[in-house]
């Protein structure tokens, strides 16, 4: 195939369609025979019987059912986003789910505590599901897991960690005593009805990370999970690339490949570089107070800070409700060892000269309630940041929340910190493959077809493009979106019927009753503010009993404003009174009267429009 010819499947790429799959110009039916008319077919032989022929007829037609009995693959999240990650596998009325993920609201979605997935489709389909199966213990993995088991209570398969933290999640939902968490190890094969999994050790930033082989009549399917090739773990125990390569002789249907990191070039850096970088750093800390802030799920990380600190006699703290409960999972597990006596309560920090603590917080995002966050602005109530202290922050921004670090940064130096962020000193290392270790692992898997799951589009676009410089035939790779299906045979893959998909918002205790209109009137508070126009109506005579009290919230400073807030108290009384006194006492009628007329007035004043709230009250 022509370069060129390339680019432009590679660029054909759109939403809900077919990119990837470019129409075969022999293959099927195409337009010249079905403009053929339609031609009598022979009739059967004379000399057979009827019924030995309906018989054979229906033998054929079962025969061709079977053999391409489609195997389909549903996203109902971790396509075109990171996060939210959730697949649903069907087979012959079947269905198998691999991760319930979740992601966080970004400045579009004000209030939102996080983001779920729709469970809809799952829902419409709860009978025909045979269980969970979970990748590992990362938030975009597990997170809507306490949300999906309310609503389906079906088996969880996975590792020791990752079922700890599972379970420390639905302890918070007073699940955990119903839920039916059932442990495997890498090697392991489980029968799921019509599905045979196998679980693959994968490095990843967490322990107990795995691949699946899922096995079906139609085929074997390799779902990577997040992964690495790291062949110096800080566990000990290198990825199963044998596994992968001999899946690979055996052949491998289709692939679903983590694509977070397909746009860099080389291989990631193993995860000893990390410590061996933080010994460096806390040598060059001297007498200064050391704080590092980290991913609370990064187990290996957080050992080797205190692998780190003990060797420099310092005393380990942890701030972040997330951080402590990973560590007590992590010890309780034995994921985690730390010696006697390295480990001290936050209250005591100050207690401590700085040369004498390590203090490992959560934070590492910028996340707004966070600890970091909250010391760098001067609001955390057992740490106050200053020159006596040098802060590295272990994590790379996830895409997105750019700003939101750099502004925890700045504030960090401006109260007089040293601050390590970043790239430098190789403080942080990914743990997702770059491209020459997901190369490899296409090399090895050899699948017929290829779908990069897991990322932007931007890393899904690559991803393919890595495989078609492989020599991977363009026909077979399929950028896919989230409420997409597909369907594969021995023969092709193709968007079968969308599936109900989306995003689901939890507010507090509210799950889904946050929509569309509710965000946008919080945008539109954010941005421009309310103004309420408060009075009172005789109901029987329409007469307006007390002076109209105007209060602004978010819109002007009502002291520094009082010639305006006036003229809209005047404007309130002449609607009041140049309203019929039979429409006065419709308050429906009079409280759209004063929403149109008070926000016509303030704009044309301020060219701005804020939220009206006209509040009628009977007398």
């Amino acid at each position: 195939m022509a370069k060129n010819e390339k680019k432009e499947i590679l660029d054909a790429s759109v939403r809900g369609k077919r990119p990837y799959v470019k129409e075969k110009q022999n293959g099927g039916r195409n337009q010249e025979s079905e403009a053929r008319p339609a031609q009598a077919q022979p009739s059967a032989p004379k000399q057979q019987p009827a019924q030995k022929q309906a018989q054979q007829q229906k033998k054929q037609q079962n025969g061709r059912r079977k053999q391409k009995e489609p195997l389909r693959i549903a996203f109902l999240g971790g396509i075109n986003e990171v996060g939210k990650n959730l697949t649903v596998y069907e087979y012959k009325g079947e269905r198998l789910v691999v991760d319930c993920g979740m992601t966080f609201p970004d400045a579009e979605q004000p209030g939102i505590d996080v983001i779920i997935p729709d469970f809809t489709y799952l829902e419409q389909n709860r009978d025909s599901i045979k269980g969970l199966i979970v990748t590992h213990g990362h938030e975009d993995h597990i997170g809507a897991i306490p949300y999906f088991l309310k609503k389906m209570n079906v088996p969880v398969y996975s590792t020791k960690l990752t079922l700890g933290l599972i379970k420390n999640k639905l302890k918070e939902h007073r699940l955990h005593d119903k839920a039916k968490l059932i442990e495997i190890k890498p090697g392991d094969t489980i029968q799921l009805g019509g599905f045979s999994v196998e679980a693959i050790h994968v490095n990843h930033s967490i322990p107990d990370a795995l691949s699946f082989a899922i096995i079906c009549g139609a085929g074997t399917v390799i779902q990577t999970g997040d992964f690495k090739i790291d062949t110096t773990p800080i566990d000990g125990e290198m990825i199963d690339l044998g596994r992968f390569a001999k899946y690979g002789k055996k052949g491998v249907l289709a692939m679903l490949g983590d694509s977070t990191n397909a746009e860099r070039p080389g291989y990631t850096m193993s995860e000893r570089k990390v410590g061996e970088s933080f010994e460096t750093l806390f040598r060059k800390a001297g007498n200064r107070r050391i704080l590092v802030a980290t991913f609370s799920s990064n187990v290996h990380r957080v050992q080797q800070i205190i692998d780190v600190a003990q060797q420099l006699g310092r005393k380990v703290a942890l701030l972040g409700r997330s951080l402590e409960n990973v560590v007590n999972v992590g010890l309780e597990l034995g994921y985690l060892h730390i010696p006697n006596g390295i480990l001290i309560p936050a209250d005591m920090i100050n207690r401590y000269a700085a040369e004498q603590v390590v203090v490992i917080t959560t934070g590492s995002q910028g996340e707004p309630m966070s600890a970091l966050t909250r010391m760098a602005m001067g609001d955390h109530r057992k740490v106050e940041i200053g020159p006596q202290d040098c802060v590295i922050i272990s994590a790379t921004p996830i895409p997105g929340n750019e700003k939101t670090v750099g502004k925890v940064v700045n504030e960090l130096l401006k109260l007089g910190a040293q601050v390590v962020y970043e790239r430098m000193h190789d403080v942080h290392v990914s743990g997702h493959a770059c491209q020459e270790e997901l190369k490899i692992l296409l090399g090895l898997v050899r699948p017929k077809f290829f779908v990069p799951v897991h990322g932007e589009q931007k890393h899904l676009t690559k991803h393919a493009q890595l495989a078609l410089s492989m020599g991977m035939d363009p026909n077979n790779i399929m950028i896919t979106d989230n409420g997409i299906q597909l369907e594969l045979t021995a023969d092709e893959m193709k968007v079968g019927e969308s599936v109900p998909s989306g995003s689901v918002f939890v507010d507090g205790y509210g799950v889904g009753d946050v929509g569309s209109t509710v965000l946008r009137d919080r945008k539109h508070l954010s941005q421009e503010g309310m103004v309420i126009v408060a009075l009172t109506v005789n109901r029987q005579t329409g007469e307006m009993i007390s002076s109209p009290e105007i209060i602004s919230k978010g819109f002007v400073y009502v002291k520094e404003s009082g010639n305006l807030m006036e003229e809209v108290r005047a404007l309130a009384v002449r609607v009041v009174e140049e309203t019929p006194a039979r429409y006065r006492r419709d308050f429906n009628t009079l409280r759209g009267k004063l929403r149109e007329e008070v926000s016509r007035l303030l704009y044309e004043r301020t060219k701005r429009s804020p939220i009206i709230l006209p509040v009628v009250m009977e007398g």
